[in-house]
């Protein structure tokens, strides 16, 4: 069993044992998400693919609190928060803009990538470097910004 997969069942019994039974259910909702994609593939889930699944999560809930809030329907926001607070728990701690910035700046030195061409392949490794350390889409903009610049 992975790492990430036995420190959110480990928090679901601590939790249950705590009787904290709105974070159990954040935690059960996700960890069902977990098995049924391994079922759907036949294959047990690694630290990466967990992470990914949980960035999913994140970004889906992220999604759904700007569209309540924008809405005024403070109730559904707050809950989304709050999943998103215990889901955020498990994920690794964010690069902050600066180091991510030096990061795209070097993989780009680093390929001699010069035109939006090379866009893909400076991804491809900047996504496995940062794997659920930064938003997938802020390196996207990161990348075009300094290949086009």
């Amino acid at each position: 069993m992975s790492q990430l997969k036995q420190t959110l069942s480990d928090s679901i019994k601590t939790s249950m044992k705590a009787r904290e039974l709105e974070r159990v259910k954040v935690l059960r909702n996700v960890q069902s998400v977990v098995k049924q994609i391994e079922i759907d593939r036949q294959t047990e889930l690694d630290d990466a693919q967990v992470l990914e699944v949980l960035q999913k999560q994140l970004k889906q809930r992220h999604e759904s609190l700007t569209i309540f809030t924008e809405n005024g329907r403070d109730d559904l926001a707050n809950k989304e928060q709050f999943e998103i607070d215990i889901i955020t728990e498990f994920m690794p701690k964010q690069m902050d803009d600066a180091e991510l910035a030096a990061l795209v700046n070097a993989e780009i030195a680093e390929q001699g990538a010069t035109s939006m061409r090379d866009m893909g392949s400076v991804m491809g490794v900047l996504k496995n470097k940062t794997a659920g350390r930064a938003d997938p889409a802020l390196i996207s903009k990161l990348v075009k910004d300094a290949l086009q610049g």
